[in-house]
Order: structure tokens, then sequence, then C-alpha cells
């Protein structure tokens, strides 16, 4: 029987984290009069954390006269430990060009030992 070393396993998933994400969501809040409501903006809840951005699919063209759409599905590779909401805002700076792609989280899968795995969408417009 092989017995995995996760510690060792988990080096060696995260040597291959080239990007940076940011992951940010609305938070609940109580005004003085008592009610709950949401931050008007995204509030980060981790910052510059190593990870992988992964292609799953190539993106959607959906262009018209009028605009062209932007729609794909990514995987993001993380620390486990993290915890990513669906409906999360994630920034993802790529590796060495210092570009900021920004998605939202899908339902997370639920995590590895050594890693997780995220459902990123980006939707906008080119």
């Amino acid at each position: 029987m092989v017995v995995l070393n996760v510690s060792q396993h988990r080096k060696a998933i995260e040597r291959m984290y080239t990007d940076r994400a940011t992951i940010s969501r609305y938070i609940e809040i109580q005004k003085p009069s008592g009610e709950t409501v949401l931050t008007p903006d995204p509030i980060p809840v981790y910052t510059d954390q190593p990870c992988y951005l992964s292609q799953t699919g190539f993106a959607k063209n959906d262009q018209t006269e009028a605009q062209n759409d932007i729609q794909y599905e990514a995987k993001l590779f993380i620390a486990p430990e993290l915890i990513i909401q669906q409906g999360d805002i994630v920034a993802v700076t790529r590796g060495s060009t210092g570009r900021i792609w920004v998605y939202t989280a899908g339902e997370p899968f639920p995590p590895y030992s050594t890693h997780q795995e995220i459902s990123l969408q980006r939707e906008g417009y080119a």
C-alpha cells in the first residue's frame, strides 16, 4: 500500500502556482437602525493569494454588430483552507504579465487535503 505524503504533495502542487488572487464578497452589515444590509461594494476577504488559473474550455464568441460578449469558464487551484463562496468576486493577476482578470466563483467543490478547485465564470464585453 502506497501512503501519500500530503505535505510533499501539496508543496509540489503549489510550485505550479504562478498567479495571485484576491477574493472579495459582499458582507452583511448592521445599520444603526438595526437593519441588516449588504455592503455597497465587495470587501476583500483574501488578498494576493498564490494560485493557478486554468482554462476549462474555449471562450464562446457571441459577436453581434452592436457588441462582442465574452463568456467562458475557468478553474482556480488554490490553498484548501481558504473559504471561497459561490458568488465571490475573484480577481486573478496572471503570472508575470501583471494583467488582472475578474471572475465570479461558482459553487466550490469540496476541498482536497492538498488544494481546492474553484469553478470560475467570466462574462463581459470585449
